[in-house]
């Protein structure tokens, strides 16, 4: 079986839905026969490369609800283990981030891009690190097990770049407009943070090919709560 999960750095939606998903498959016994690769999305493709206070970009979109939905989310992130710091982190382009995860992918596999999307979400959400900076970036390849000279000289150039573009122009043909989304063996989607229980019932259901629903999350289009975040 493959999954493909569609996410964003900058979403917290979309770490929780990792931890969620990793939990799920840890508690699948057909684990092993899993392959799990994370694909591309841009929230907000017009940021710059240079970062500012996350709060303040998200006070000037949502204005009065934002501190009611920052202790929404939060809260919902603890109780997964996760200590999301809003106040520390960094609104960036993570066109570079995702640039790193597609080398990590070629050169590592599956695991190691794994392990770097955990790294990336920690650093941005609970960190407050700038995921565009090419020394925070080689420094989380090499905690992921690339070799950091090999993703320091990657980073100093545009490769990549424009296939990362593709994808996320694939993703959007595809009709994927929020993140997280999940998408199993190329036919079956699950959007948002799920519940550990729902992503487990989907991996068994697929492995039985008996899915043939897609599971919608409720994310408000022009929000980042209720499990998804959407452009």
């Amino acid at each position: 079986m493959k999954v493909e999960i569609y996410s964003d750095v900058a979403c917290p939606w979309c770490y929780v839905g990792e931890r969620r998903f990793a939990r799920a498959l840890g508690a699948f016994p057909q684990a092993e026969g899993v392959e799990v690769t994370f694909r591309p999305y841009q929230l907000d493709p017009s940021l710059p490369a240079t970062p500012s206070p996350l709060r303040e970009s998200l006070t000037r979109k949502f204005g009065a609800q934002l501190d009611a939905m920052l202790r929404q989310t939060a809260t919902t992130a603890a109780a997964d283990g996760l200590d999301l710091q809003f106040d520390r982190a960094q609104s960036v382009n993570t066109l570079e981030a995702h640039r790193l995860m597609r080398l990590a992918l070629r050169e590592g596999g599956p695991d190691v891009q794994r392990a770097l999307a955990e790294g990336l979400f920690r650093a941005y959400f609970t960190d407050g690190l700038n995921v565009a900076d090419p020394d925070v970036l080689a420094d989380l390849a090499a905690e992921a097990g690339l070799d950091r000279e090999r993703a320091a000289a990657y980073l100093a150039t545009d490769e990549g770049a424009e296939e990362v573009e593709k994808e996320i122009a694939h993703a959007q043909r595809l009709g994927i407009r929020a993140v997280p989304t999940f998408v199993f063996d190329g036919r079956y989607a699950v959007q948002g943070a799920q519940p550990t229980s729902t992503f487990l019932q989907v991996l068994e259901e697929v492995q039985r090919e008996a899915a043939g629903a897609v599971v919608g999350g409720e994310g408000d289009a022009e929000a980042c709560d209720d499990g998804a975040c959407a452009v």
